[in-house]
């Protein structure tokens, strides 16, 4: 099976967002200082020599994952985290959140389960939940279902905005473990295991620690706390959310330099390792589509790899930038 199978193109999707972009770009003002594509956007502040980084998500479908589950406490917390690191690849803190969240009609439980999770998450990271809006939408979402989607804000100074342009050839990729599918490739995963291999929630399978419905409700985890202390050494972080290596990789590289990815440098999860045996999805699709147990690549030059990976536990060797116009290689 393949992620176009479960309803999602990530071709067309990338073929839509290059069309938007050009859009986009027609309101830039000179206050805007990144291109549209990346991870956040870099926004010049109001202070001297500051930036404003921001950026938007949501959860997708891991929120029928929680409804299948009956538990809501942790997507909030999902979305946080991914946010953070999303502007964490430019260098940024957080400041600030809002959310907002539409449902057919508002189950109390529900919702304060999912607003505390994104309280957690935000106190977790020194971030302040300001607001959000919670809309009521009769009709158009089934039962209980509801939407979930993040807005977030934070700050760097100009001096330390990382920029992916100072890549070259030599360069090493640095992969730090996920906590399993984080908030991408759910249509995928639940079509292979709830719909062809028909699996419960509640399904014991060899290799996992929880109950599937457990396994694939794992947070997303936030790489904040363990890679803020090394933003001076690191050239680029990438992000592995939609799109795998492949598309989060390729968006940062500069011209004529390329990535090779050695999968053999790290054992997927049982949890991957599950869907791809489950639906016969093919290696490419894998790792296009989830991000196969390394949830965050820091780009650094060889005389800084040691630093890192001494100290932050996991962290090991995936890759390296060479010459070439291929883009992502994962061999």
């Amino acid at each position: 099976m393949r992620y176009s199978d479960a309803g999602v193109s990530i071709d067309l999707a990338d073929g839509v967002k290059s069309r938007i972009g050009r859009i986009v770009r027609s309101t830039f003002t000179p206050r805007v200082l990144t291109a549209p594509g990346l991870f956040g956007a870099a926004f010049a502040g109001v202070g001297r020599g500051e930036v404003l980084v921001a950026s938007c998500d949501g959860v997708g479908t891991k929120l029928t994952v929680a409804g299948m589950v009956g538990r809501h406490d942790t997507v909030g917390a999902d979305l946080v985290n991914h946010s953070v690191n999303d502007i964490l690849t430019l260098g940024a803190r957080p400041l600030f959140f809002l959310d907002y969240i539409a449902a057919s009609r508002l189950d109390p439980a529900v919702m304060t389960a999912v607003v505390g999770g994104l309280a957690r998450a935000c106190r977790s990271v020194g971030c302040a939940l300001i607001g959000g809006e919670t809309a009521i939408m009769p009709g158009w979402f089934s039962g209980l279902d509801y939407d979930l989607v993040g807005f977030i804000v934070g700050s760097v100074a100009k001096r330390r905005l990382i920029r992916p342009d100072r890549l070259v050839p030599g360069d090493v990729a640095i992969g730090l473990p996920s906590s399993g599918l984080h908030t991408n490739g759910y249509s995928l995963a639940r079509k292979v295991l709830f719909e062809r291999a028909g699996y419960g929630v509640e399904e014991r399978l060899p290799g996992l620690r929880l109950p599937l419905g457990r396994e694939l409700l794992r947070p997303h985890r936030c790489y904040l706390p363990l890679v803020h202390q090394h933003l001076h050494r690191v050239k680029a972080l990438a992000h592995i959310t939609g799109g795998g290596f492949y598309d989060n990789i390729a968006r940062l590289l500069p011209a004529e330099c390329s990535c090779i990815i050695r999968r053999s440098s790290w054992r997927p999860g049982a949890i991957f390792r599950l869907i791809q045996q489950a639906g016969d999805v093919p290696d490419f699709e894998m790792y296009r589509t989830f991000n196969m147990g390394i949830g965050m690549v820091l780009f650094a030059a060889p005389g800084q790899v040691d630093a890192i990976t001494n100290s932050i536990p996991g962290a090991r060797v995936v890759g390296r930038l060479v010459r070439g116009t291929f883009g992502v290689s994962v061999v």
